[in-house]
């Protein structure tokens, strides 16, 4: 389990060294090349370190409780419901928080109605949470 983390570190850290390296040199040619390893760098960084909380989460949980009946997977879970959901109400509230103010500077009478769409978009953090202690209720 260890050298999975170990490897992601090494990853990381040789993405940030390359990426110095480059910004050292000053070269803007090599933006393209610098992309390409920041996405190849996500695409191996994110799923080792999840596959690290799934095989670990359940011994770590169990050493700090000291009972064996809990589910890792069940937290993790609950971690994502409330992560993502969250995530997803940043989004749309930076898009659609956006639009209502040019859409209040062009007309001052539908502020009542943009606010109405931003608070839609407030409430998708509110299910996640919501889904998350479902979760956790079930444990």
């Amino acid at each position: 389990m260890e050298n999975i983390l170990w490897i992601a570190s090494f990853v990381v850290l040789g993405t940030i060294a390359y990426g110095m390296i480059l910004m050292e040199r000053g070269a803007k040619s090599d933006r393209p090349r610098l992309k390409k390893v920041l996405r190849t760098n996500l695409a191996v960084f994110i799923p080792t370190i999840v596959g690290a909380m799934v095989l670990m989460a359940p011994q770590a949980v169990q050493a700090a409780t000291g009972t064996t009946q809990v589910n890792g997977l069940g937290l993790l879970a609950a971690a994502l419901s409330t992560g993502l959901a969250t995530i997803g109400t940043g989004y749309a509230v930076g898009v659609v928080g956006s639009s209502a103010l040019g859409a209040v500077s062009e007309d001052d009478s539908i502020l009542g109605k943009t606010l109405i769409f931003v608070g839609l978009a407030e409430g998708i953090a509110i299910y996640g949470l919501i889904i998350s202690i479902m979760i956790l209720g079930k444990l």
